[in-house]
């Protein structure tokens, strides 16, 4: 569900496309338990070890409101809930999608973050970063979008690289769906 992540209660700030868990021991906990959001001015964090605040991205903070981990407050200090992150995000017609590929990766005990360096949506791990590479990019799509050739040879081409595996995600109508390309040598 939430990995090791029961029983804890955080306390988030929205700020402007983020959420921000203000309280150092507190975003402490939170990445120890999950690897959930990112430590504020920390590159690669080396573990839970960090005097930062922790920047989630709206994504994990819906998942974890939902989970019922993230009290989410607007910068009043007011109570706001899983709606008001999904509101913050209206102008993206991508983020319900984005959310439910999130979503069932998580529920799956993996844990997902940011792909933006590949070019991608996710990374996801088995074990989390620092433990492992992540072995797999996620791109996520709408159930009508087109895959260009092109694309399909330049994903291909990076995972092969970076040795991982791209995967295409799609999800609709309450389904999630992966394409994993794989290299191959005839």
């Amino acid at each position: 569900m939430t990995g090791g992540c029961e029983g804890l209660k955080v306390k988030g700030v929205l700020a402007g496309d983020s959420v921000i868990i203000v309280d150092v021991d507190s975003a402490r906990r939170l990445y120890a338990c999950g690897f959930y959001g990112q430590p504020v001015g920390v590159e690669k964090p080396r573990g839970a070890e960090f005097d930062a605040p922790l920047r989630l991205s709206p994504v994990e903070a819906a998942y974890l409101a939902e989970k019922g981990v993230l009290e989410l407050v607007d910068s009043r200090g007011e109570p706001a809930g899983v709606e008001a992150v999904r509101s913050l995000l209206s102008s993206s017609e991508r983020f319900e999608k984005l959310y439910i590929v999130y979503r069932f990766l998580r529920d799956q005990g993996l844990v997902v973050r940011s792909g933006l360096k590949f070019g991608a949506d996710f990374t996801v791990y088995r074990r989390g970063p620092g433990l492992e590479h992540a072995p797999f990019i996620i791109h996520v799509y709408r159930d009508d979008d087109m895959l260009d050739p092109v694309e399909l040879v330049r994903a291909g081409r990076l995972a092969h690289t970076v040795r991982k595996r791209f995967i295409f995600a799609s999800a609709g109508k309450g389904e999630v769906s992966f394409l994993m390309l794989k290299w191959f040598k005839p």
